[in-house]
């Protein structure tokens, strides 16, 4: 049975948050009927609170999950189904992860993992705060709070791997593992070691990842493949169609028809307001 196209209300902070590399963003949807959304890879890793436990249920390459999870840096497509729904998505950049989560960076490429198998009763009793705190602007302020915290207690990032990370993400994904190197001092193979163990992915493969995610984008919004692959620093059609191959499992225009059930969808989305 086709599930019907149903979009979630979507909330976000009012403004610009204090911490870089964060963003936050609330989804809610109360009907008779399922809904049913995709979420694809994204340059940061992602962590879902569902806010109405066990009614998130996530369909991906390890098997169904329920309930908050975690997903790290180029996980494969996921399929997020649900009849009611209120989640509160966090994106952290691969520059705070390590800090905030407390698990190395590698340790979590492509994963998909249940949050209390990586908090454990600290996942439960901040599901439950978050559930128990009722305004949107009140979730987000909490979150902030515990990145903050997190972030100036844990593990700090070499200055070096966080300008190469900067530079794949501005020139969205268009630069070269040498020019990185050039640019901040070291040698490739540095570089290449440095970057992984604290990002999680190869200079390379973060630079492909950036530059899907901005292809992605795209397609959603309605472009035609070959557009969306000159546009976005691909050789050729052909060469966008690999990338999304390798990221989703899919073609570009699967990824085009699927614009409007996306985990993070093209929406009108409203600030949220005390």
């Amino acid at each position: 049975m086709r599930l019907p196209r149903l979009l979630p209300e979507v909330v976000t902070p009012a403004g610009p948050g204090r911490i870089k590399g964060l963003s936050m963003a609330g989804f809610s949807h109360h009907g008779s009927q399922p809904l049913a959304m995709q979420a694809i890879p994204h340059p940061a890793v992602t962590v879902v609170f569902d806010l109405d436990p066990g009614t998130v249920i996530v369909d991906g390459p390890a098997g169904r999950q329920q309930g908050s999870i975690l997903a790290g840096l180029a996980f494969q497509e996921l399929r997020v189904g649900c009849l009611d729904l209120e989640a509160l998505q966090v994106r952290l950049s691969p520059l705070l992860a390590h800090a905030v989560l407390g698990v190395p960076p590698t340790e979590l490429e492509g994963a998909v993992i249940a949050l209390d198998d990586l908090w454990g009763r600290g996942a439960a009793r901040l599901q439950e705060r978050l559930s128990e705190t009722r305004s949107w602007p009140d979730r987000f302020h909490l979150v902030e709070d515990l990145v903050s915290r997190r972030v100036a207690a844990g593990r700090s990032m070499p200055g070096e791997v966080a300008v190469a990370w900067d530079r794949i993400v501005h020139s969205g994904g268009r630069v070269r593992a040498e020019e990185l190197a050039a640019q901040i001092g070291w040698s490739r193979q540095h570089l290449w070691t440095r970057f992984r163990s604290h990002i999680g992915l190869s200079p390379r493969r973060a630079a492909k990842l950036v530059r899907f995610h901005h292809a992605a984008h795209w397609l959603a919004a309605g472009r035609g493949p070959a557009r969306v692959a000159a546009d976005t620093g691909y050789f050729d059609q052909s060469h966008l169609h690999r990338d999304v191959q390798a990221f989703t499992g899919t073609t570009p225009g699967t990824v085009a028809r699927k614009r409007s059930s996306r985990w993070t969808p093209p929406v009108t989305r409203r600030p949220a307001k005390r």
